[in-house]
């Protein structure tokens, strides 16, 4: 019995590559906060607790920047209070204005009477600038429709006494979004004068597609990406993240293709899960992998592996006792986390000496054969 169990103990891999210490086994590339670059370091090993839980729901903060109307307007240079309220549409090139002047037709449709809006409209021109009759050219880019109309009232009014008219814009063509990603029909969405919010532009492009990820829509604004959470919007009533969109703007509305979590080890069907809409628990991803097996698996040594942000985060769950699940369904999983479930020692050491056994039968075949030609010596 001693030499069994000294033979166990020169055994490779009876334990879980050392896990069970209060540290990695391995180095693990760390950002500490006096390093610019990750320096290799042992991470430790937190358990999962009732405590953990509780600090990791105060501490849970957003993988990027929201999308809120003070952020956005801070790298612009505006105040926020300015990008409340929706501002009046600027005029641009390519768009086309319909100019009404009552009382007379000659100057309203001077083409005819039967042709639509916008064929029958003034086209902005590539410089900004529109003809009209009796006033010439005007530099209309950059001003709204009423500044428009005073400057046509004043240069009509030399030869129309009390000269009434109307501005209004007929086709919007000189303002884009771009919408993109897993949305039903993404391409451009033109600026109108109704205001245009994130959740517009998600509708207007058909909606989100079956595998778009809610939380994760990214807005990126003259060289700045923002993360825009969608299912935040709906669920906690983040509204302050329906931030208005400005021209030039693109929304990427990513797939559900990064929100993978990893089970392997001792469980039945080990692989890659998708999480719905971000949320799984771990109960829940050991439940989907069909539960650890109970001939092979120890469940005192469960881990999860957390290796996308600065810092590598390693957790153990002692899950010998059933009442430890209910731990294991308030510790929420994050994308990309690694769930190991470890083996049994009894089953490791099976396996140990399931692939010594034919050599050692081999060897004890050829210790017992004779051989002709040598007189039947062994």
């Amino acid at each position: 019995m001693p030499l069994l169990a000294g033979a166990c103990a020169l055994v490779p891999g009876d334990r879980a590559y050392s896990l069970r210490d209060e540290k990695s086994s391995v180095k693990l590339p760390v950002r500490s906060s006096d390093a610019a670059e990750p320096v290799p370091e042992n991470v430790a090993i937190k358990p999962i607790t009732a405590e953990l839980i509780i600090e990791q729901i105060k501490t849970a903060q957003p993988l990027r920047p929201t999308a809120t109307n003070d952020n956005l307007t801070a790298n612009s240079g505006k105040g926020a209070k300015e990008n409340l309220a929706a501002p009046d549409y600027k005029i641009g090139p390519g768009d086309v204005l319909t100019i009404i002047v009552w009382d007379h037709p000659e100057l309203t449709t001077p083409a005819g009477q039967y042709r639509s809006a916008d064929q029958a409209g003034t086209v902005v021109n590539e410089d900004g600038t529109i003809f009209y009759p009796y006033v010439g050219t005007l530099n209309v880019a950059g001003k709204t429709t009423r500044q428009v109309r005073d400057m046509l009232a004043k240069g009509l009014a030399k030869y129309i006494e009390k000269v009434q008219l109307d501005v209004r814009m007929a086709a919007f063509r000189s303002k884009r979004v771009y919408v993109v990603g897993e949305v039903a029909k993404p391409g451009l969405l033109e600026v109108t004068d109704i205001p245009l919010t994130v959740l517009e532009a998600v509708n207007r492009a058909g909606g989100f597609g079956p595998e778009a990820d809610h939380s994760r829509v990214l807005l990126t604004r003259k060289g700045t990406t923002y993360r825009v959470d969608i299912q935040a919007m709906y669920e906690a009533g983040a509204t302050e993240q329906n931030a208005l969109l400005e021209p030039g703007d693109i929304l990427n509305v990513q797939d559900r293709s990064f929100n993978k979590i990893f089970v392997l080890g001792e469980v039945t069907k080990p692989g890659s899960l998708v999480m719905t809409k971000k949320r799984s628990t771990l109960a829940e991803a050991l439940a989907d992998a069909g539960y650890i097996t109970q001939d092979r698996s120890n469940p005192k040594w469960i881990y999860v592996m957390r290796g996308e942000s600065d810092t590598p985060e390693l957790f153990h769950l002692d899950g010998s006792s059933p009442d430890a699940m209910l731990l294991a369904d308030r510790f929420p999983l994050q994308p990309r986390d690694i769930v190991y479930v470890d083996t049994a020692d009894v089953v490791r050491w099976n396996r140990v000496v399931t692939n010594i056994l034919p050599t050692a039968q081999t060897l004890f075949q050829l210790s017992g054969a004779k051989y002709p030609l040598f007189n039947g010596r062994q």
